[in-house]
């Protein structure tokens, strides 16, 4: 489950947000809607390696195109009338 507090709870505690995201990251919202996510730097980190670029062959090949038809019809022109 994820955590979510208002932005007057984490200003009169804090600690207990802090606490609370060292289990996952933290919502904090402002007047109902999310506005902040508070998460350990060692969560951050992780999420900065999994986003890392890759060459864009390597996302092309990572990409599943399983039964997707890329093949198409042979384009024979069209009559344009003058």
């Amino acid at each position: 489950m994820t955590a979510m507090f208002t932005a007057r709870e984490f200003n009169q505690d804090a600690g207990r947000v802090k606490r609370a995201s060292k289990d996952g990251p933290v919502f904090i919202t402002d007047r109902g809607k999310p506005a902040h996510v508070l998460m350990t730097v060692e969560a951050y980190d992780r999420l900065k390696a999994e986003r890392r670029k890759r060459p864009f062959v390597e996302f092309l090949e990572g990409l599943d195109l399983a039964g997707l038809d890329l093949m198409r019809e042979r384009d024979t022109g069209r009559d344009v009338l003058l």
